[in-house]
């Protein structure tokens, strides 16, 4: 299928659902985690900062996490054309459904509403106590660690906070990832962006749109495990395809650069 059919298929579609990874927030100066140049591709051991069990066990553990938290690029990073782009279909009022494994919140800020993004894995920009459940903002937690406080307690119960993200050894939150089931299963076209498409059950999203009838288009710059599912694969740089594919369906300026 070439791009002139892709984009057909897409001009035809009026219910879209979205499911994006890693890949499409890397042009705004995010690393992905499994890509060869992956934070975790580099550095293995980083992966134990977002280990739940060993974060509740070890004092360290949590002192580096802190560290890390503190100096996360998403704190300064801007939206970037792949963003802005994906939001141009919340703005023509065809998508049903952004689903996002990213933390990053940079799908709200290029102008996708609120309400139509699922973080599948959580925010973080907040923080949640371990304890008590209470839920605070995470800039008044780096606050404390940057005025000295390695790894600051709950406020409300002295228990140990953690960004409200979900960590390896947690589940995700039943409540998202049912609209996100709906979503997808509701979907005439579903897009997968810039995922390896390996952590489930985030993944297996694609199977359910796929399943109901939809039309499933990957654009990731590596094979994926649903690849055979797939209408198309476009294994082009995310933020040169996305604009590209999606420019054509859009009036003049929207979701634009």
């Amino acid at each position: 299928m070439d791009r002139v059919t892709v984009s057909e298929l897409l001009a035809r579609a009026q219910r879209m659902t979205v499911l994006t990874g890693a890949g499409v927030s890397t042009d705004s100066g995010i690393p992905d985690f499994r890509g060869p140049d992956g934070l975790w591709t580099r550095n293995p051991d980083a992966q134990r900062y977002v280990d739940f069990d060993l974060y509740r066990s070890d004092p360290d553990v949590r002192r580096e996490s802190w560290r890390r938290r503190a100096a996360h690029p998403a704190l300064t990073a801007e939206p970037n054309a792949a963003h802005r782009a994906l939001a141009g279909l919340h703005e023509q009022g065809r998508l049903r459904a952004l689903l996002t494994q990213n933390i990053d919140g940079l799908h709200q800020r290029a102008g996708t509403a609120a309400d139509r993004v699922l973080e599948l894995h959580g925010t973080m920009y907040q923080v949640v106590c371990v304890g008590c459940g209470d839920r605070t903002e995470m800039a008044a937690a780096l606050d404390r660690v940057r005025a000295g406080e390695a790894d600051p307690a709950c406020i409300a119960c002295g228990g140990v906070l953690k960004s409200a993200t979900v960590m390896f050894g947690q589940s995700l939150d039943r409540a998202v990832l049912s609209r996100a089931v709906r979503a997808a299963a509701g979907a005439d076209l579903m897009l997968a962006v810039g995922s390896t498409l390996t952590v489930e059950p985030a993944a297996s999203l694609c199977g359910v749109a796929a399943d109901a009838g939809a039309h499933l288009v990957i654009v990731n710059r590596d094979p994926t495990p649903y690849d055979h599912l797939a209408t198309e694969v476009i294994s082009e740089p995310i933020a040169a395809a996305i604009p590209r594919v999606i420019d054509t369906l859009l009036p003049s300026g929207v979701g634009r650069p």
